[in-house]
């Protein structure tokens, strides 16, 4: 009897997508048989790119990953893993600031959903200060800067995100 499927859902807005959430998504990409980039509308933390960027560039930006999908997040994150079969949610700790937000987001997941775990990956070290409101206070100032944080795909929309707000 074969194995059930081992699926992960990744949450987040990214806004863009760096190179730390890639990182992260490799290392869950070696744990589980499928992992589901689920890109959020946030609208509450007021994203630069539309959903639709966000998904182009998060599907750009995953070629070459054999075993991840993109996907549009609907509803709460853990019905969305519910819909999806997920066993769990793959979250990001980049520095000991984001841990009780994420503490706390694990337990109310968790609450809601006891049979989903939440799985806390870091990211490697170059990649520990990268996050997408660090990568747009870089591009503000110094776009070329911004090229150390983000997959190729990133950069060009960066510049165009720019030029379209100034």
């Amino acid at each position: 009897m074969a194995r059930p499927r081992r699926i992960a859902v990744y949450p987040g807005t990214f806004d863009p997508i760096t190179l730390g959430h890639l990182d992260v998504l490799r290392r869950a990409s070696r744990l589980f048989d499928q992992v589901i980039v689920a890109v959020a509308p946030s609208d509450s933390k007021n994203p630069w790119f539309t959903l639709e960027e966000r998904m182009a560039m998060a599907k750009e930006a995953c070629q070459g990953i054999r075993n991840v999908q993109v996907r549009i997040l609907d509803g709460l994150t853990v019905e969305f893993a519910h819909r999806h079969k997920a066993a769990a949610l793959i979250r990001g700790l980049r520095k000991f600031s984001d841990f009780e937000f994420e503490f706390d987001l694990a337990h109310a997941n968790r609450l809601m959903a006891p049979e989903i775990e939440t799985v806390i990956l870091m990211p490697s070290q170059d990649q520990f200060v990268t996050s997408s409101s660090f990568v747009k206070d870089i591009a503000r100032h110094k776009l070329s800067q911004a090229a150390a944080f983000v997959p190729r795909c990133v950069l060009p929309r960066l510049r165009k995100k720019l030029a379209e707000r100034a």
